[in-house]
């Protein structure tokens, strides 16, 4: 069930949230054994904030929408006395003192968490192969990667192991997996949600985001999280985002766009018709579709690639001389490559990086929204390196974050949401990204789609066991 689903019932007090706790853990020992989705399940913690939340509500303390609720928290976010590794062997031990502010806003609200999932090691992947803590299986498919690196939140999402969860996305770590596991994935604009307690990896790339089972959920977990935080110096000092997704379900008036260049090359034939279907969808909402041209998107990609590498290195840089065999070969592999970036090249990356955000923000002068593919394929298979797409062989990491790796360069609100599903069963990601800190837009496209369309619905066969 969503969280709207759920939140009246809890409140009424027709559905218990020890009961509520207790069946998502139960289902946590049922299938974790398959998925691997987490890596520390915080039971007795989870029981205890149950038992709490049902006696508030039972005297008239609720808290709102997320009150009683069972969430998972990729396993970078610090939670105080809670391992929080990382996925890494270095930090196997590290238990913080403090929680992440995401994590003291949901606890605010009355939100559980019942565990810390699987991530691709320090984050610095797209297949959860995680040499550490083993591969997260995808729900759909337990041959295939859930997508990274926040994959351990979207299949435990996927498989009913919690109701929401925390994800992180640096270049398309959000939405990728929501992509693969057929879940909506939200990355708000860079600034709107606090990073403070968040191990990074990216730190001018960096944006926290979040999962649920409908655009409303992830609605309402944004209205829970974003906001100030003078801890965290790249929090904004914006106006909280306007989310009343529920007045008009039509898109009359909005001008949306669609990309003649880079973003339907190369992808896999299902997902271009699924994503070509959406638009026409779309388009029957009452939106007014315009093909646009972004300009050196191909460069976005690109510079943001150049400036993730040095600045992962330089985080890691101590690490690398006094505990170097303790990182897995890829991770490894991408570290030493960022030690050869030259500062002047960064520098160089940074100063046209403003140029291109400074275009793309005139674009949206134009249309208020652009739509396009979350990923050019349905999940691979874990373990696969490489996969053909357009007649070219293609590296699997260049392949599935080359749609979104762009927009954390950009840092403008971008979500994935379910618009169909493969021969082979597999779901496919539709896009939708828009102005700096203009959430608004994006959620009301996406909710207006979700609304016609019943793909969000469908949920792999694990989820009914």
């Amino acid at each position: 069930m969503t969280i709207a689903e759920l939140s009246p019932q809890i409140q009424a007090g027709k559905i218990s949230p020890v009961e509520l706790v207790t069946e998502t853990l139960a289902r946590i020992r049922r299938h974790q054994p398959a998925l691997n989705a987490y890596i520390t399940v915080m039971e007795e913690s989870a029981m205890e904030q149950a038992r709490q939340a049902e006696r508030e509500i039972r005297t008239g303390h609720y808290r709102g929408p997320l009150h009683g609720i069972p969430y998972a928290a990729k396993d970078l976010f610090y939670t105080r006395g809670v391992a929080t590794t990382a996925g890494s062997k270095i930090l196997r031990d590290f238990v913080p003192d403090y929680d992440a502010t995401v994590i003291e806003r949901l606890r605010e609200a009355g939100a559980i968490l019942v565990g810390k999932t699987g991530l691709h090691e320090f984050a610095y992947g797209v297949t959860n192969n995680n040499p550490h803590f083993g591969p997260v299986h995808n729900p759909w498919d337990l041959a295939r990667i859930p997508g990274g690196s926040s994959g351990g939140s979207t299949a435990a999402l996927a498989a009913g192991l919690c109701t929401f969860s925390l994800g992180s996305d640096t270049g398309g770590s959000v939405r990728i997996p929501a992509s693969f596991c057929g879940l909506v994935g939200l990355k708000p604009t860079f600034g709107r949600i606090s990073r403070y307690g968040v191990f990074p990896l990216g730190h001018t790339l960096d944006h926290v985001g979040h999962f649920g089972l409908s655009v409303a959920d992830v609605a309402a977990i944004l209205g829970v999280l974003a906001g100030p935080d003078p801890r965290d110096d790249s929090s904004a000092n914006e106006p909280p985002p306007r989310l009343d997704l529920s007045a008009e379900p039509g898109l009359k008036g909005f001008r949306l766009g669609v990309p003649r260049n880079y973003y339907f090359e190369r992808l896999e034939p299902e997902a271009e018709a699924a994503v070509r279907a959406a638009i026409q969808v779309l388009r029957g909402l009452g939106a007014e579709m315009e093909e646009v041209e972004i300009q050196g998107i191909e460069d976005f990609t690109v510079l943001s690639r150049l400036i993730l590498m040095p600045e992962a290195t330089a985080l890691h840089r101590a690490r690398l001389k006094t505990r170097r065999a303790d990182f897995g070969p890829d991770v490894l592999a991408l570290l030493d490559q960022g030690q050869f970036i030259l500062a002047t090249d960064y520098l160089d990356a940074q100063r046209r990086r403003r140029q291109l955000v400074r275009g793309l923000d005139r674009l949206f002068d134009r249309v208020q929204a652009i739509v396009t593919p979350t990923t050019p394929t349905t999940a691979p298979k874990i373990g696969e390196t490489m996969i053909k797409l357009g007649g070219q062989d293609e590296d699997v990491r260049l392949a599935s974050t080359r749609l979104v790796r762009g927009l954390n360069l950009a840092g403008v609100p971008a979500i994935s949401v379910p618009c169909g599903f493969d021969s082979k069963g597999l779901p496919i990601g539709l896009q939708i990204f828009g102005r700096a800190f203009d959430e608004y837009a994006v959620l009301r496209v996406a909710h207006a789609y979700e609304q016609a369309s019943e793909w969000r619905k469908r949920r792999p066969p694990m989820a009914a066991l």
